[in-house]
Protein backbone atom coordinates (compact mmCIF):
# COMPACT_ATOMS: atom_id res chain seq x y z
CA UNK A 1 0.00 0.00 0.00
CA UNK A 2 0.98 3.69 -1.08
CA UNK A 3 0.63 5.59 2.57
CA UNK A 4 1.17 9.08 2.70
CA UNK A 5 3.78 8.56 4.80
CA UNK A 6 5.81 6.40 1.78
CA UNK A 7 4.45 8.91 -1.16
CA UNK A 8 5.81 11.97 1.08
CA UNK A 9 9.56 10.32 1.16
CA UNK A 10 9.01 9.59 -2.69
CA UNK A 11 8.73 13.12 -3.29
CA UNK A 12 12.03 14.09 -1.24
CA UNK A 13 13.78 11.24 -2.91
CA UNK A 14 12.43 12.56 -6.30
CA UNK A 15 13.63 16.06 -5.44
CA UNK A 16 16.77 15.16 -4.26
CA UNK A 17 17.59 12.85 -7.77
CA UNK A 18 16.09 15.95 -9.64
CA UNK A 19 18.53 18.51 -7.99
CA UNK A 20 21.72 15.81 -8.59
CA UNK A 21 20.24 15.52 -12.32
CA UNK A 22 20.52 19.35 -12.46
CA UNK A 23 23.93 19.35 -10.89
CA UNK A 24 25.72 16.45 -11.84
CA UNK A 25 28.27 18.09 -13.83
CA UNK A 26 29.24 20.68 -10.86
CA UNK A 27 31.11 18.35 -9.07
CA UNK A 28 31.71 19.80 -5.09
CA UNK A 29 35.65 19.53 -2.97
CA UNK A 30 36.48 15.93 -3.22
CA UNK A 31 36.33 15.87 0.84
CA UNK A 32 32.82 16.80 0.36
CA UNK A 33 31.81 14.33 -2.39
CA UNK A 34 33.52 11.26 -0.85
CA UNK A 35 31.19 11.50 2.29
CA UNK A 36 27.88 12.47 0.76
CA UNK A 37 25.78 10.28 2.39
CA UNK A 38 23.14 8.27 0.59
CA UNK A 39 19.40 8.94 0.46
CA UNK A 40 17.14 5.85 1.85
CA UNK A 41 14.19 5.23 -0.56
CA UNK A 42 11.84 2.54 0.12
CA UNK A 43 10.80 1.77 -3.00
CA UNK A 44 12.91 -0.54 -5.43
CA UNK A 45 15.14 1.00 -8.49
CA UNK A 46 11.99 1.31 -10.81
CA UNK A 47 10.10 3.10 -7.91
CA UNK A 48 12.75 5.77 -7.53
CA UNK A 49 13.21 6.23 -11.28
CA UNK A 50 9.77 6.68 -11.69
CA UNK A 51 9.59 9.07 -8.77
CA UNK A 52 12.27 10.98 -10.80
CA UNK A 53 11.00 13.02 -13.47
CA UNK A 54 14.53 13.81 -14.56
CA UNK A 55 14.56 9.84 -15.39
CA UNK A 56 11.78 9.79 -17.10
CA UNK A 57 13.40 9.02 -20.64
CA UNK A 58 15.22 6.28 -18.77
CA UNK A 59 11.81 4.53 -17.36
CA UNK A 60 10.34 4.71 -20.48
CA UNK A 61 12.74 2.95 -22.24
CA UNK A 62 13.32 0.44 -19.58
CA UNK A 63 9.36 -0.21 -19.13
CA UNK A 64 9.73 -0.51 -23.53
CA UNK A 65 12.36 -2.88 -23.30
CA UNK A 66 10.55 -5.20 -20.92
CA UNK A 67 13.14 -4.92 -18.09
CA UNK A 68 11.30 -3.07 -15.56
CA UNK A 69 10.11 -6.25 -13.38
CA UNK A 70 13.79 -7.89 -13.69
CA UNK A 71 14.85 -4.44 -11.82
CA UNK A 72 12.12 -4.57 -9.42
CA UNK A 73 13.17 -7.72 -7.68
CA UNK A 74 14.66 -8.80 -4.90
CA UNK A 75 18.88 -8.19 -4.84
CA UNK A 76 21.62 -6.04 -4.97
CA UNK A 77 21.93 -4.09 -8.17
CA UNK A 78 24.21 -0.75 -8.94
CA UNK A 79 22.27 1.43 -11.79
CA UNK A 80 23.92 4.39 -13.80
CA UNK A 81 20.86 6.30 -14.59
CA UNK A 82 21.50 8.88 -17.49
CA UNK A 83 19.19 11.81 -17.00
CA UNK A 84 16.87 13.21 -19.88
CA UNK A 85 19.48 15.63 -20.71
CA UNK A 86 21.73 13.05 -21.08
CA UNK A 87 19.79 11.05 -23.59
CA UNK A 88 19.01 14.36 -25.73
CA UNK A 89 22.26 14.84 -25.91
CA UNK A 90 22.12 11.69 -28.67
CA UNK A 91 21.26 12.68 -32.15
CA UNK A 92 17.35 11.65 -32.62
CA UNK A 93 17.82 9.16 -35.35
CA UNK A 94 20.44 7.44 -33.21
CA UNK A 95 17.91 7.06 -30.37
CA UNK A 96 15.34 6.10 -32.47
CA UNK A 97 17.94 3.53 -34.05
CA UNK A 98 18.52 2.15 -30.21
CA UNK A 99 14.77 2.23 -29.35
CA UNK A 100 13.51 0.49 -31.97
CA UNK A 101 15.79 -2.62 -32.26
CA UNK A 102 14.72 -4.23 -28.24
CA UNK A 103 18.06 -6.36 -28.37
CA UNK A 104 20.20 -3.06 -28.89
CA UNK A 105 17.61 -1.21 -26.40
CA UNK A 106 18.39 -3.81 -23.74
CA UNK A 107 22.59 -3.86 -24.75
CA UNK A 108 22.25 -0.18 -23.90
CA UNK A 109 19.96 -0.19 -20.97
CA UNK A 110 22.09 -3.25 -18.60
CA UNK A 111 25.54 -1.83 -19.54
CA UNK A 112 24.35 0.48 -16.82
CA UNK A 113 23.58 -2.30 -14.56
CA UNK A 114 26.29 -3.40 -12.02
CA UNK A 115 25.78 -6.34 -10.50
CA UNK A 116 25.99 -5.86 -6.06
CA UNK A 117 27.36 -2.53 -4.94
CA UNK A 118 29.76 -0.40 -6.62
CA UNK A 119 30.61 3.10 -5.12
CA UNK A 120 32.35 5.62 -8.24
CA UNK A 121 33.55 7.61 -5.24
CA UNK A 122 35.94 5.21 -3.93
CA UNK A 123 38.71 3.52 -6.33
CA UNK A 124 40.71 6.07 -8.17
CA UNK A 125 39.91 4.21 -11.38
CA UNK A 126 38.86 0.68 -11.68
CA UNK A 127 36.79 -2.09 -13.71
CA UNK A 128 33.53 -3.39 -13.13
CA UNK A 129 31.58 -5.66 -15.32
CA UNK A 130 28.02 -4.93 -16.30
CA UNK A 131 24.76 -7.18 -16.76
CA UNK A 132 25.47 -7.10 -20.12
CA UNK A 133 28.95 -8.24 -20.07
CA UNK A 134 31.15 -5.98 -20.58
CA UNK A 135 32.71 -3.77 -18.14
CA UNK A 136 32.72 -0.03 -17.13
CA UNK A 137 35.85 1.92 -15.50
CA UNK A 138 34.28 3.95 -12.43
CA UNK A 139 36.25 6.21 -10.39
CA UNK A 140 37.06 9.04 -8.25
CA UNK A 141 39.57 11.90 -9.36
CA UNK A 142 39.91 15.50 -7.61
CA UNK A 143 39.84 16.98 -10.06
CA UNK A 144 36.45 15.58 -12.25
CA UNK A 145 35.11 13.84 -8.91
CA UNK A 146 32.92 10.79 -9.55
CA UNK A 147 32.85 9.11 -12.69
CA UNK A 148 31.71 6.13 -14.97
CA UNK A 149 33.74 5.93 -18.19
CA UNK A 150 33.31 9.42 -19.48
CA UNK A 151 29.80 10.77 -17.85
CA UNK A 152 30.20 12.61 -14.54
CA UNK A 153 28.38 10.91 -11.76
CA UNK A 154 26.42 12.53 -9.07
CA UNK A 155 28.27 12.67 -5.60
CA UNK A 156 24.87 11.54 -4.05
CA UNK A 157 23.66 7.79 -4.54
CA UNK A 158 19.81 6.41 -3.74
CA UNK A 159 19.78 3.68 -1.60
CA UNK A 160 16.70 1.66 -2.63
CA UNK A 161 15.34 -1.92 -1.48
CA UNK A 162 17.29 -3.64 -4.38
CA UNK A 163 20.46 -1.79 -4.93
CA UNK A 164 21.87 2.06 -5.40
CA UNK A 165 20.43 4.35 -8.10
CA UNK A 166 23.59 6.54 -9.04
CA UNK A 167 22.33 9.96 -11.23
CA UNK A 168 25.00 10.65 -14.49
CA UNK A 169 25.31 13.45 -17.45
CA UNK A 170 25.76 10.58 -20.47
CA UNK A 171 24.04 7.53 -21.87
CA UNK A 172 26.86 4.95 -21.77
CA UNK A 173 27.28 2.60 -24.64
CA UNK A 174 29.06 -0.53 -25.36
CA UNK A 175 30.78 -1.74 -27.69
CA UNK A 176 28.89 -3.44 -30.55
CA UNK A 177 30.42 -5.84 -32.96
Amino acid sequence: MFTLNRFARACTVAATLTAAAMSAAAAPAPGECRRAQAIQFEGTIVDAAIATPALSTLTSLVVAAGLADALSQPGNLTVYAPTDDAFAKIPPAVLGAIGGDIAVLTAVLTYHVVPGSDDPRRAVKREVATLQGQTLLTGFERGTGASVNQSVADCTAVRTSNGTVWIIDSVLLPQFR
